[in-house]
Parts: structure tokens; sequence; C-alpha cells
């Protein structure tokens, strides 16, 4: 029964630290404008929302997106404000400093297999 319970809390801080890594690895990536590295993280697609205009993109065009994005608004900080996470669910809240004023920044992540991936991310100025 011992082997069993420590196997088992093995498991859950393994999986815990797979998903606070993944966001911290996005968080990051962010910071530093780094689009490749964002990418990284995103599912087969991701969608993407700059002032109120979303859409659906695959992993390829989410990247040159993102990269247009951190092109055109040179990242100076990002600062978390809040996360959470339930079920194998985490999101994140911050505020992305640029060079073309500040965005309120949505991360929303999700675990799939043995991998947290990126399914939205949201830019509001």
């Amino acid at each position: 029964m011992k082997k069993i319970f420590t196997i088992l809390a093995a498991f859950v801080a393994l999986s815990s630290f797979t998903i606070i890594t993944g966001l911290n690895d996005v968080v990051n990536a962010i910071k530093s404008g780094n689009a490749a590295s964002v990418s990284k993280y995103f599912d087969n697609t991701v969608e993407i929302t700059v002032n109120g205009k979303s859409s659906n993109y695959s992993k390829t065009q989410g990247e040159v997106v993102l990269r247009d994005f951190f092109a055109n608004n040179a990242v100076k900080s990002f600062t978390v404000l809040h996360q959470g996470q339930s079920g194998g669910a985490e999101f994140c809240i911050g505020t992305l400093v640029t060079s073309n004023g500040n965005f309120r920044t949505t991360l929303n992540l999700k675990q799939k297999g043995d991998k947290q991936t990126l399914q939205e991310i949201k830019f509001e100025k």
C-alpha cells in the first residue's frame, strides 16, 4: 500500500512540475519577444486575439502572426498579474509593456498527454 501511495505522490508531483514548467517557459519567451519559443507550446491550432480581432491559426501561421506582433510591438517587459490551474488546464493574465503601449495578455494552456499546449493568446490594449 505504501508503494502505491509513493508512486501516486511522485506522479502528482511530476505532473504539477510539467504544468508549471510549460507556463513558465511561455512567460519567459513572451518576456523576450521570442515567437519561435512561444510557438513550441502551440497546439495543432492556436487562437490569437489582438485588440478584439481573433483568428485560429496553425502552428506555423501562429508563429508568423506572433513574430509580426512582436516586430511591431517591441517587448519591454511582461508582468504576471494572476495565474491559476484546474483539471490540467492553466491560465495566466499579465501586462505586456511594449514600444506601442501596454497590452493585457491572457494565456490559456491545456494538458495534452504529457505536454502542456498553448490553446489561446489574447493581447488587448
